[in-house]
């Protein structure tokens, strides 16, 4: 019977994984989704799964299927429209609900790996050590903040059972010094490749609530991929219209600001960052970059292309730019980033016209594997 359980268990979490699966792209677009993430898991809602079961009649009845019947009789016997209430008609009976289940976010970048067929990503550059203690043993000796109470009153029971101490009538422990026990442990250095994704974006007046709200559904699932891929991931933000400054996640995804744009601003502290805090042989470096393609000038363009070849590109995974449309951007940007470096092994681009082509792009940017 216990292993009857577990099999339908197994086959109802597969069925559960298909559905969700099957519906990525719908659940991708989804801002609210995000909203419901916790700490290691993410609720999302999944049709109402129906198991096919065998339906049993009764015995004296007749018609198709059972005896005489003629084609385009109805099957229950009944006139069209014999169900309880009507079209349009309000029934008594209760809806069908959607299931909502709990899904790992490891879970869910694996599905949105196997659906995108994105690559496993090989990190470059040598590991980071890091120190990780581990609780290893017991011993007589310790700190009272490491006593281990569970095998202090193992120790006491023993003892007082030996000695002819224990009642079994008044069950009363009480251990004396020689039978605390305390944890002992050890230090184990663990290799840990780490990443850091730098996120840029346009906020000027041209950029809006909408086009802000694609932004950050994508920043997500970039950040649940890259975080499936690596022990330790670091996110930087900064925002720039014709002056760039580093803010905050929430700032980020919430600030609206007016005036011009000069994206070279964003670039050159992004890579004032790294420099400070990310050395390329000890970090696997992600900027990402989302605007809507206008740009101040274009000699503020060519700047832009000078950072990105002097600085960034040199010490970077991947450089990737996401073109946002929007009513009031021109789109130049991508049109000069891809005259300028489109060829470059590093330098990824998408645009990205609504929240249908969140999914597109999430492909474009990590198909690369790097």
């Amino acid at each position: 019977m216990s292993l009857r359980i577990k099999n339908d268990h197994a086959r109802f979490k597969d069925i559960v994984r298909g559905k969700i699966k099957s519906n990525l792209k719908n659940y991708v677009k989804k801002g609210e989704l995000i909203g419901k993430q916790g700490k290691d898991t993410i609720t999302i809602p999944v049709p109402r799964i129906d198991l096919p079961r065998f339906r049993f009649g009764g015995q004296q009845q007749g018609g198709v299927g059972q005896g005489d019947g003629q084609p385009g009789d109805p099957v229950s016997g009944g006139e069209p429209g014999d169900g309880q209430g009507g079209p349009g008609e309000a029934g008594q009976d209760p809806g069908e609900h959607s299931l909502e289940v709990d899904v790992s976010l490891d879970e869910l970048a694996d599905m949105l790996g196997e659906e995108l067929e994105l690559p496993r990503i090989e990190p470059r550059g040598s590991k980071l050590v890091t120190d990780r203690i581990r609780y290893s043993g017991v011993t007589n000796v310790g700190p009272e903040s490491l006593r281990h109470f569970k095998r202090t009153f193992k120790a006491a029971l023993r003892r007082q059972i030996s000695m002819g101490a224990y009642d079994a009538n008044r069950p009363v422990i009480i251990p004396i010094r020689d039978d605390r026990r305390y944890r002992t442990w050890r230090i184990d250095e663990k290799p840990q490749a780490n990443a850091v994704i730098i996120y840029m974006m346009d906020v000027s007046g041209s950029m809006g609530e909408e086009q802000k709200e694609i932004v950050r559904i994508e920043s997500f699932w970039l950040d649940t991929w890259l975080r499936r891929n690596y022990d330790g991931l670091e996110s930087r933000y900064i925002i720039h219209d014709a002056v760039a400054k580093e803010v905050d996640r929430d700032t980020f995804f919430h600030t609206r600001e007016s005036g011009g744009t000069m994206i070279s601003s964003a670039y050159r502290l992004c890579a004032d960052i790294i420099d400070a805090d990310y050395p390329a042989q000890d970090w696997n470096i992600y900027p990402f970059h989302f605007s809507d393609g206008d740009n101040w000038s274009i000699d503020d363009t060519r700047l832009c292309i000078s950072v990105l070849k002097d600085r960034l590109l040199p010490i970077s995974n991947q450089f990737s730019y996401g073109q946002v449309e929007s009513p009031y951007g021109s789109g130049q940007f991508l049109k000069d980033l891809t005259e300028h470096l489109g060829s470059h092994e590093a330098v990824v681009t998408s645009e990205i016209k609504d929240k249908e082509g969140i999914y597109q792009s999430i492909k474009d940017f990590l198909a690369a594997g790097r």
